[in-house]
């Protein structure tokens, strides 16, 4: 049996509900079950110029329809133009997608992108979906994103979305050691790989410069790599972040543990932004996510690249099969 996929599209006035109809125009490996409400799909439908029927949550869609559990909104959408109204409906579709992996009913769920502004306008306290999908499962997870092109790289953050001010606080010696195994264990399960190599970087400039640039390397992360490594795990670092990504450094590596969220990902974005992916690690289901945000100024003008999606499928889909048979993703 193919996998199924629980897609929630995001913001709705956002590129995710015409994304949605994009990736509808072609067969899948999967069954998506898309978690929406219909009149924006319909509408995206029909402001991008695109055929579109929508089915219920069993039937298995073909070309140019889409699985739709309905999850109606209070307020229809305009696009271009959030509505704090309307951020309730993307966080419960985020949260019930989510709770069909938990029970069983999917085997993966694909996020599109959130409007961070309009959910805490709307008084709902959210710094981001890997955080409430953390929240609701009870566990430690890890963002790692992820290229997908020729140049696979994967980088995974010890910290997520953090005023940058907050971040030296945030790394522990507790904390970056679960972070690490974290890491390595999904390396090992969701990608087979069963020694992985990872470059740790350091959080100041120059790793520290021996401590003339900062303390952490010295009383936080060098200690904490000592002693993962006496447990086996191959952990390089901390190196300095300025020269870490360079292709001679980055050989044989199989992921690159920033210490914060612009540390890291700023270079895997440049690399090749479409074929991005963001995956959490660490929840007890695959979860995909597209690597770009809600475009508002594109939505509804069918300007929209559907790549990400696209990749973040395929990589769910993998990642499922995998679940379920024990084969890796990737080797």
């Amino acid at each position: 049996m193919r996998p199924r996929l629980a897609l929630v599209p995001g913001e709705p006035a956002g590129v995710g509900p015409e994304l949605c109809v994009r990736i509808a125009q072609q067969p899948h490996a999967a069954r998506i079950v898309v978690l929406a409400d219909p009149d924006t799909l319909l509408k995206a439908a029909h402001a991008i110029g695109l055929p579109l029927r929508l089915r219920d949550p069993d039937a298995d869609a073909g070309i140019g329809e889409l699985a739709v559990l309905p999850l109606p909104q209070p307020e229809s959408t305009l696009f271009g133009t959030p509505d704090p109204v309307n951020a309730r409906s993307v966080i419960d579709a985020l949260l019930l997608g989510a709770r069909h992996c938990l029970d069983g009913l999917a085997d993966a769920l694909v996020t599109g992108p959130v409007h961070k502004a309009a959910i805490n306008a709307a008084g709902i306290a959210y710094s981001g979906t890997t955080e409430l999908l953390a929240a609701q499962a009870g566990c430690e997870v890890v963002m790692m994103l992820a290229s997908v092109s020729s140049r696979p790289l994967r980088v995974a953050l010890a910290t997520t979305h953090l005023p940058l001010r907050k971040v030296p606080d945030a790394i522990t010696r507790d904390g970056l050691t679960r972070t690490l195994r974290i890491l390595v264990a999904a390396l090992r399960q969701r990608f087979a790989i069963s020694h992985p190599r990872i470059a740790v970087l350091g959080l100041n400039p120059h790793a520290g410069e021996a401590g003339y640039l900062g303390r952490e390397e010295i009383e936080v992360i060098a200690p904490v790599l000592e002693q993962l490594r006496s447990e086996g795990m191959h952990l390089l670092g901390p190196l300095p972040a300025d020269t870490a990504f360079l292709p001679r450094q980055l050989q044989g590596c199989d992921a690159v543990l920033a210490m914060y969220h612009d540390q890291g990902l700023p270079v895997l974005k440049y690399a090749g932004f479409e074929d991005a992916v963001n995956i959490t690690l660490g929840l007890p289901y695959p979860r995909v996510a597209v690597d770009h945000g809600t475009a508002l100024e594109l939505a509804g003008r069918g300007l929209a690249d559907p790549s990400s999606l696209l990749h973040a499928i395929a990589v769910a889909t993998a990642m499922a099969q995998a679940a379920r048979t024990g084969d890796s993703t990737e080797r």
